[in-house]
């Protein structure tokens, strides 16, 4: 007789500022970890790994938009005599507490549970010992896992089947090749709970920079290891054969992806030859627009939407995190690439560099709106992830930082500023949304929008978006999605139990005043839409940040004058080109 093996894995989410799980009807950014070990498991089930007579049942939850029932999972892991694993997987460091408090029912029940993520890898990488935290999972028995599962799923899989679970399975020091392995994956109904169906995968793992601020350099390393064209293009049919053509390429910098052109092209291939919709989104640096066909490539292969790294416009503020690649002299040049070619820009901009004041950051932000093309800009908090560079560089130096991991979201102040005290750098975090998104603002983007051939209406949902999310939902945009969903059991451990006639009135009335919030929104910039797509004139259009560059833009713009180091990075520039070119 065959037995069935339960495999549960889970992508938690993590708690809002009232200890409410945060969960949408349909969420944002889809969860390349789950689709990763998703697509591992069904490899397994297909190799029979745990043997001819035991059938792999792999079941999957983003909590993001699903709501995970502990009752459910303990019937059915009881009905079938606990024979079984549930993986917590990509757990990052705010989904840590959640992931815990989802464990302690599990292990209660007997219920095996094993977790992994970039908190887990982060910590084993740049701390020396087990973080009490760590320990916290290990004392409930859970198994953490760190590195990556391409060619270790196996072995978990076999220890959970025969009841020997490793306390710890730590591969950081052997990542392995991606290439021919089995590539992300998730059905069609898992995808559908994501905002306009949209799936991922990543291309390639690794960035040769060295970001202070970044974990991906110290878990997935600095070499590049990519997929081969052959599995990605197999993916991609897999993919569209189930209804599915929007994709997310994760990679935190696939302009480095060694194999970028070849990739490209066969997805080119696809769209021209075959006649297949694909829409990409991919993330690159500052200096992709000087490889050469790479800007012009991505077009062709249906990237509608880039996200750059663009980090800060202050040279000083860039080098103290190492982010020495960036340019402040490329921005304008690199972005209006990118706007030539159709396709939406977003930007990530730091707050809470050394040199960063509230009046320092308004200033920045008021240039940014000036001069550069940038579609959408995302703000974040300088925050010392586990796993960073400068988490290592504070814990060593014994330098106070907050003790709950559910605040390391890039949302909240977590250790003290040389310059700011925690309420003025929260005060400045929430209102540079509100300055970027003005009124006044928006309206240019959507005339840059309709200057340079992008949807308007595509912008005008972006703007909605972005504009709201903070204010509104008291969310990142990036932790968004459409219809917050709060149930009042799933409430964060030590924060009380609301009843029932309180909580349902007041989660009614919210949803309705941010419905009525979003619909007003929607109809004044949608009325603002129409004006412009009339106006006759609308592409010839121009203002300082659409202005084609010219040499003498350094003398006159105010983000290569704001300061000494930006003036000193023009001079350094110069003197790049006269070596490389000579004089003029």
């Amino acid at each position: 007789m065959k037995r069935s093996f339960l495999l549960m894995l889970i992508k938690p989410s993590h708690y809002d500022d009232d200890g409410y799980v945060i969960r949408w009807h349909r969420s944002m950014i889809p969860s390349n970890s789950l689709a990763s070990l998703y697509g591992l498991a069904s490899d397994c089930e297909d190799r029979k790994v745990l043997g001819a007579d035991v059938t792999l049942d792999i079941r999957a939850i983003d909590e993001t938009n699903t709501r995970v029932r502990v009752d459910q999972i303990v019937e059915a892991f009881r009905s079938n005599g606990n024979f079984g694993l549930v993986g917590l997987v990509g757990v990052q460091s705010n989904q840590y507490p959640r992931a815990l408090d989802l464990a302690r029912p599990l292990r209660e029940a007997g219920i095996p549970v094993a977790m992994g993520g970039f908190h887990v890898s982060g910590c084993l990488a740049m701390l020396p010992d087990l973080h009490v935290d760590l320990q916290q999972a290990l004392d409930i028995g859970v198994s953490l896992f760190a590195g990556e599962a391409e060619e270790r799923l196996d072995r978990v899989l076999l220890d959970a089947a025969a009841g020997t679970l490793q306390p710890l399975y730590n591969y950081m020091k052997e990542l392995p090749s991606v290439e021919g392995t089995p590539p992300p994956f998730l059905p069609a109904g898992y995808v559908a709970r994501t905002l306009g169906g949209n799936t991922s995968f990543d291309a390639g793992r690794g960035c040769p920079f060295q970001c202070s601020f970044c974990t991906i350099i110290n878990v997935q390393g600095r070499k590049s290891r990519r997929r081969s064209p052959d599995d990605i293009e197999k993916l991609i049919r897999e993919n569209l054969a189930q209804g599915i053509h929007n994709y997310f390429i994760t990679d935190d910098n696939f302009a480095r992806n060694k194999d970028w052109e070849i990739i490209l092209d066969r997805i080119i291939a696809l769209k021209e030859k075959e006649g297949m919709w694909i829409g990409l989104m991919v993330q690159v640096d500052t200096l992709c627009h000087k490889i050469p066909n790479f800007i012009e490539k991505c077009k062709r292969a249906g990237v509608s939407r880039v996200f750059i790294g663009l980090e800060n416009i202050n040279p000083d503020n860039l080098m103290a995190a190492k982010k020495r690649q960036n340019k402040i002299t490329e921005y304008r040049r690199m972005l209006l690439d990118w706007k030539h070619q159709g396709i939406i820009t977003y930007a990530g901009y730091i707050l809470g560099f050394p040199s960063d004041t509230p009046e320092s950051i308004r200033r920045d932000i008021g240039i940014i709106q000036r001069e550069l093309p940038l579609d959408i800009l995302e703000f974040f908090f300088l925050t010392p992830l586990p796993g960073s560079e400068d988490h290592q560089t504070l814990h060593r130096k014994g330098v106070a930082m907050d003790s709950d991991l559910n605040k390391y979201d890039l949302e909240h102040a977590v250790t003290g500023h040389g310059l700011m005290s925690q309420q003025e750098w929260e005060g400045i975090y929430r209102e540079a949304w509100r300055l970027f998104y003005s009124p006044e603002h928006m309206v240019t983007i959507l005339r840059r929008a309709a200057a340079t051939g992008v949807r308007t209406t595509s912008i005008m949902k972006l703007l909605m978006w972005f504009s709201t999310s903070v204010d509104v939902e008291h969310v990142h945009p990036l932790q968004g999605g459409v219809v917050r969903f709060k149930d009042r059991l799933d409430r964060r451990p030590g924060m009380p139990i609301e009843p029932i006639w309180r909580f349902y009135p007041r989660h009614a009335w919210e949803t309705l005043a941010k419905s009525a919030t979003l619909i007003w929104l929607g109809l004044k910039l949608e009325r603002q839409r129409r004006r412009i797509e009339a106006t006759p004139d609308k592409a010839s259009y121009m203002d300082a940040a659409l202005m084609p560059v010219v040499d003498d833009e350094t003398e006159t713009l105010e983000i290569f004058n704001q300061n000494e180091a930006a003036r000193g990075a023009v001079r350094h520039a110069h003197n790049i080109d006269v070596l490389t070119h000579g004089a003029a």
